[in-house]
């Protein structure tokens, strides 16, 4: 892989998943004990409102530099873990693009109006999504480290 690729690949990796690691074991469980609901909810949507876009750049990274790489040296010629990756990428991105067009805007929403049970269901469903996604980031880690076991 190019240097300068590389860079950008673990970068948005870094900045993605170690952003949902933070958000999954520290700040969630501080704010569901330390916060109410309408200032739980409020922090949700400003921390998201900040972080998306990064993700979004993140993904853009991700995607652009390992597809340039993988199809650098071909799909048949690629080895076995970075389709891998690639799959697990693909799978990611997706739920990334849901959580930020769907249960995100119900939560801005929901915010807006003061509607807190509609929030607290959006927040949840979010939290949901992001952990799964932070499990895959962590499997696609041990892909990425450890995939040249797998040939």
């Amino acid at each position: 892989m190019h240097p300068i690729l590389l860079f950008l690949h673990l970068a948005g990796v870094v900045l993605w998943v170690g952003g949902m690691f933070f958000a999954w074991m520290c700040l969630r469980p501080v704010a569901a004990v330390q916060l109410e609901p309408p200032a739980r909810l409020t922090l949700w949507a400003g921390v998201f409102a900040r972080f998306f876009p990064w993700v979004w750049a993140a993904v853009s990274a991700i995607l652009i530099s390992g597809l340039q790489t993988l199809l650098s040296i071909g799909m048949k010629l690629a080895p076995i873990h970075w389709h891998a990756m690639l799959l697990l990428g693909l799978v990611m991105g997706a739920i990334f693009v849901y959580v930020a067009t769907q249960p995100y805007g119900k939560l801005k929403a929901a915010v807006a109006d003061k509607d807190w049970p509609a929030g607290g269901r959006a927040l949840g469903q979010i939290r949901q999504l992001i952990g799964i996604n932070l499990i895959l980031g962590f499997v696609t880690v041990g892909v990425a480290s450890l995939g040249r076991l797998m040939a």
